[in-house]
């Protein structure tokens, strides 16, 4: 697998919020730090946490590719998404450090865009064996 293959899967799985498809990108033992001091590894980690992704709606991940090795790479990212529940929001929050947001009852939930680097190194039969993201969110308003 190349980066670039690796990239278009990563965004059919999130716009297609397809949890057993992203953790098929990765070797049986593959590590996926979703912040620098965060990992899952394995099938069923990788799952549950890309279950996250049933809380979006209106998906939509742009990328591009920035280096590219026969094993490795790296890509920039920018997603952004309906936020669907308030547990979603309220995951959002404590991953920013600020908490929520003012919000009276009743007001809707907002989009979101993240804006991430993507790292990737890759086994000889095609799966990813570590992947590394560091990202910043915002709220649209």
């Amino acid at each position: 697998m190349s980066i670039h293959d690796f990239m278009a899967a990563y965004k059919r799985v999130w716009e297609g919020q397809d949890s057993p498809g992203f953790a098929e990108l990765f070797t049986p033992d593959g590590h996926y730090h979703n912040t620098p001091f965060a990992l899952q590894v394995g099938p069923d980690e990788l799952k549950i946490y890309w279950d996250r992704i049933l809380l979006q709606r209106d998906i939509h991940l742009d990328y591009k590719v920035l280096s590219e090795e026969p094993d490795a790479g790296i890509a920039h990212w920018h997603v952004n998404y309906q936020v669907a529940s308030e547990e979603l929001f309220e995951i959002w929050a404590a991953s920013t450090g600020t908490g929520l947001p003012d919000r009276q009852p009743g007001d809707p939930l907002p989009r979101l865009d993240l804006d991430g680097l993507l790292t990737a190194r890759f086994t000889p039969d095609g799966l990813a064996s570590e992947v590394r993201i560091w990202w910043h969110s915002k709220a649209q308003v």
